[in-house]
C-alpha cells in the first residue's frame, strides 16, 4: 500500500497531491492518505470518488486527523 501524508496541507492543494498520486499507481492499488480533518478530509474524500476512484475505508483519529484508503479504479495499463 503506497502512503501520503497530506496533513496541514490546505484545500485544494490536498486534492492535487492525492490526485497525482493516484496518476502514478496502477488499477487496483491501494492509497492510503492522512488528513486534517474537516473540510479536507471531505474535500479529497468526495473528489476521487467523483474521479471513480474507491473510499476502501476511512478512519477519523482523536488527534484530529484522518485516514482514507482509495483504491485506484480504471482500465489497466498496456
Amino acid at each position: 500500500m503506497h502512503k501520503l501524508d497530506l496533513r496541514g496541507v490546505a484545500c485544494p492543494m490536498n486534492f492535487v497531491k492525492t490526485k497525482l498520486r493516484l496518476d502514478k499507481l496502477e488499477p487496483g492499488e491501494l492509497l492510503e492518505v492522512t488528513l486534517d480533518l474537516g473540510e479536507p478530509y471531505e474535500s479529497v474524500s468526495e473528489s476521487v470518488q467523483a474521479d471513480g476512484h474507491t473510499i476502501e475505508g476511512s478512519e477519523a483519529g482523536p488527534d484530529g486527523f484522518a485516514t482514507v484508503v482509495i483504491r485506484k479504479n480504471g482500465a489497466p495499463s498496456i
